[in-house]
């Protein structure tokens, strides 16, 4: 009997993977994963995705695929001795001839200790283990975890999987909505695909929350939607891997001359609640990194940007970020003093406190001069051009090195051009 005090996603979980939403490049009749689980096949494995994908429930479908007795742990609230506990369950329930399988939400929050504390089970096959994750686990997990499991990666749910997943909700008597009686508008249906941004969970929860809104028979629309939904849309983990895909793909977009695309991942990261002064900082590196010397004036732009969302707040501050980026994306780029500054950062770290040479010095007292501090400085206003032609200023033993290449690219093309007179100048002097 349905206990219809349960939210509407939970009484829809699939029951068999027929039933199950998504995931075909996982699923689909004929993949490995499938098959195996058809066949009654399991493996230790972590899943790893976005919120509302099915992580749990294909979890649950594997233990039964395999009559395991499953044991369920979140990874906020366990510790190992929680995890010895399940180990000391497998061990019965292996000894009675079953399997057991251990199922841990959030395994990413474990620490080393404790994910360390899953691998002889493992190993040995006291647990099945299936761990589910909305974090890379290429950082979050150990390797020594990973090397014993097989990494799944589930998808947001395709509009037309979650349009399928609807209209099952609407029309399912025995666990769905189907015995209200109700409709549901094409352009709330519409809207709640939109809103729901391919999580499962969000489409079945907002659709409940809007049919409790409804009188049986009515028609579900697009505003009982909208109110359903008031508050958030756009899936953006603030520490995760949500986070630092956008920011990449605006500072690429930025990169690769695209105000289109940038102004997008600005959108997107900022609909989805990203605090503009943390974009307005990575503006201003961009500008410093992608833009350089090729237009000084992204720099500029860039971080009066930061100031004008410090002084005026949203929106009035976002729409000066969003100039900057804009403006950084369409003019020429050059990354030569990124790269100059990393090689110079590397020569500093590597070559260990090389001395200041002598005529570079600073001399403020009669000891210093008397020994030699500043001797045969050349005080370049006073020189031809304004240049000591021939002077060195690094170190001996860096003496040849050369560190910034100004590209041919919008003003630092004149740069490179007064570089190169200026290095004649040097070989003349030199060959003199």
């Amino acid at each position: 009997m349905t206990d219809w005090t349960r939210p509407l996603a939970d009484r829809l979980r699939p029951r068999s993977l027929s039933e199950f939403a998504g995931q075909r490049h996982l699923l689909a009749p004929g993949r490995p994963l499938r098959e195996g689980l058809e066949a009654g096949r399991a493996h230790s494995m972590v899943l790893w995705g976005p919120p509302g994908t099915g992580k749990t429930t294909l979890a649950r479908l594997a233990a039964a695929a395999v009559d395991a007795d499953i044991l369920t742990l979140s990874a906020v609230m366990a510790g190992v001795k929680d995890i010895r506990e399940a180990a000391a369950r497998g061990s019965a329930n292996r000894e009675a001839g079953r399997q057991t399988l251990l199922f841990v939400d959030e395994v990413h929050r474990f620490n080393k200790a404790q994910q360390d504390a899953f691998l002889p089970y493992i190993e040995d096959g006291t647990l099945l283990f299936i761990g589910a994750t909305t974090e890379n686990p290429s950082f979050e997990l150990n390797n020594a975890l990973l090397s014993r499991v097989r990494v799944h990666v589930l998808r947001p749910l395709e509009r037309d999987e979650l349009g399928e997943l609807v209209d099952r909700a609407m029309a399912d008597d025995q666990r769905g909505l189907g015995d209200r009686q109700l409709g549901l508008h094409p352009d709330a249906r519409s809207l709640l695909l939109e809103v729901a941004d391919g999580d499962a969970r969000i489409a079945l929860g907002l659709l409940e929350v809007a049919a409790d809104l409804t009188e049986a028979g009515a028609v579900i629309g697009p505003d009982l939607i909208r109110e359903a939904a008031a508050g958030g849309r756009a899936r953006f983990d603030k520490g995760g891997d949500a986070f630092y895909d956008q920011i990449s793909a605006l500072h690429k977009s930025v990169r690769g001359s695209s105000p289109d695309g940038a102004l997008y991942w600005l959108a997107r990261m900022l609909e989805g609640g990203c605090d503009p002064l943390y974009i307005a900082r990575r503006v201003v590196r961009m500008a410093s990194e992608d833009i350089g010397n090729a237009d000084p004036r992204g720099l500029q732009l860039a971080v009066a940007a930061w100031e004008a969302q410090e002084r005026l707040g949203s929106p009035e501050g976002e729409l000066a970020i969003a100039q900057a980026v804009a403006y950084l994306a369409a003019v020429p780029k050059s990354n030569a003093v990124y790269k100059a500054f990393n090689a110079a950062m590397a020569d500093a770290r590597e070559n260990g406190s090389l001395e200041v040479p002598v005529h570079l010095r600073n001399a403020p007292t009669r000891l210093m001069k008397e020994l030699g501090y500043g001797h045969a400085y050349r005080y370049a206003h006073d020189e031809p051009e304004g240049y000591a032609a021939g002077e060195t200023y690094l170190p001996e033993a860096l003496a040849h090195r050369h560190y910034y290449q100004p590209l041919d690219r919008g003003l630092e093309q004149r740069i490179a051009e007064r570089l190169r007179r200026l290095a004649a100048l040097d070989r003349q002097a030199r060959e003199r």
